[in-house]
């Protein structure tokens, strides 16, 4: 699943949008218990919220989770910034290279994320290309954690199959293998 620059500019709209629950709570803090400004301001809140849980929603489902919970972290950025400008905080250069590097922890992780998603993609387009376009052909994953044995297709058309771990000797000696590389029954 390739993360499109119109979905992680989405989120990152949904995240400043989530970010501003923290200026209603700050605002609503100030005010005695139950008055109808801290009814207000934590209406606010609230109806903020759920429209970030349907943001959200949609969010994981155009990326993977990693990538959107990795840009989750600019929220402290944007409480910086909040912070600053309806609060009167102060904005130190602590702070600042403290969110320099959030920043560049999550463009890190975008570009390798990226950079995982295209190899991923290009293995499993080799693998669907098949051994007719010169390129290998892996054979189905079967290493199921119970130890079982099962059958795997072999070609990914002809219905030959064989047992798991049952050729050019992988496995152990139950018949039970990894062909897929994984290790202690587990698929990468």
């Amino acid at each position: 699943m390739r993360t499109s620059t119109r979905a992680l500019l989405g989120l990152h709209l949904l995240l400043a949008l989530y970010s501003v629950t923290n200026i209603f709570s700050k605002l609503a803090s100030d005010q005695p218990f139950m008055s109808p400004r801290f009814i207000v301001y934590y209406g606010a809140v609230l109806v903020i919220l759920a429209i970030y849980a349907l943001g959200w929603q949609q969010a994981i489902k155009r990326m993977p989770l990693t990538t959107a919970y990795a840009n989750k972290a600019v929220t402290i950025v944007w409480g910086i910034v909040f912070g600053a400008l309806f609060f009167g905080e102060q904005v130190t250069p602590l702070k600042v290279a403290g969110a320099a590097l959030i920043v560049a922890g999550v463009v890190l992780f975008g570009v390798e994320d990226a950079r995982y998603q295209q190899s991923r993609e290009q293995a499993m387009n080799a693998q669907l290309a098949g051994p007719e376009s010169g390129s290998a052909h892996a054979p189905a994953p079967c290493a199921p954690a119970d130890g079982a044995a099962e059958r795997a297709d072999v070609d990914g058309k002809s219905g030959e199959t064989r047992r798991c771990g049952a050729q050019e000797g992988q496995g152990d000696a139950s018949g039970v293998g990894d062909t897929a590389g994984s290790k202690g029954g587990e698929l990468r």
